[in-house]
């Protein structure tokens, strides 16, 4: 942590702790750092989706009937949604969990560090690995999939505000569950299994139009669906409309859900969040 020298009218001078937004970037270049020390968490982190994107696109490769493309098409945007909720949702839930178990929480509420800086932090933190997740899903995708790039400015600037909102939304969403395990060691099966079951019911592992639509409108109550459709909308043709429920991307649909969700995970957060465990009162 630096500080800086602030004069007085006496001649001395103070330390002056720098502002929120500062410490928030220090403690990010903190968690990137020791994110990457873990080398078994980077593997995971980072081939898990990778791997389940062959294993589907490998058993799921034929035509998909009157929509233009092939299932393996199909899987690398879902993935590419699921990489994101992983990289923020999961990685959030679970991490801070541990954290407010092991007391590092509460050591850090006892320091003058402001708390936006704490999560400024992870914020960082998700941001990177979700960028370096998506990139690493797209090169996958382009390379064997024969998934091709957007081809004008407007599909990128989709995919920027999708990948914006979706990650943010996911991310206030993780922090808020971390809430919820009584322990540590309960994290990762109370946050897993919600991620696990959204993943069916929003289209990741099942296409669009063979899961039921009381499925579907559960799954629509949440971001990861909105999040698949929406990055199909930029990555696919659009005679893939048809496999959507609405038989439509729905883009406006897909902002306004997920910018809901950005505001309902920052409620949430500030409603739910606690720094101690329940047992330390």
């Amino acid at each position: 942590m630096t500080t800086t020298a602030v004069p007085t009218k006496a001649g001395t001078t103070t330390a002056r702790l720098p502002g929120a937004w500062g410490l928030g970037l220090q403690r990010g270049a903190l968690e990137i750092k020791q994110f990457f020390r873990q080398r078994e968490q980077v593997v995971f982190t980072f081939a898990f989706p990778v791997v389940f994107l062959f294993l589907f696109a490998s058993i799921f490769s034929d035509d998909v009937k009157g929509a233009g493309i092939t299932a393996s098409q199909l899987y690398v945007p879902a993935m590419m949604a699921a990489g994101i909720m992983s990289t923020s949702f999961q990685s959030l839930g679970i991490s801070i969990a541990i954290e407010r178990d092991e007391k590092v929480l509460r050591r850090l509420r006892g320091t003058p560090m402001p708390p936006a800086a704490y999560f400024l932090g992870k914020i960082w933190l998700v941001l990177c690995t979700g960028v370096l997740e998506t990139a690493i899903l797209l090169l996958v995708g382009t390379s064997f999939y024969g998934v091709d790039l957007p081809s004008d400015a407007a599909r990128w600037f989709d995919l920027a505000w999708i990948f914006v909102l979706g990650l943010t939304a996911c991310a206030l969403l993780g922090i808020a569950v971390s809430s919820v395990p009584k322990s540590g060691k309960s994290a990762t099966s109370v946050v897993v299994l919600p991620f696990l079951v959204l993943q069916f019911i929003s289209g990741v592992y099942i296409a669009i139009d063979t899961i039921p639509d009381w499925m579907l409108n559960i799954g629509a109550l949440f971001p990861l669906k909105w999040m698949c459709q929406g990055l199909r909308g930029v990555f696919l043709p659009d005679s893939a409309q048809v496999l959507e429920q609405a038989g439509s991307w729905e883009f406006g649909k897909v902002a306004l859900v997920l910018g809901a969700w950005c505001v309902g995970g920052l409620v949430l957060c500030l409603l739910t969040f606690r720094w101690k465990n329940r047992r330390d009162g």
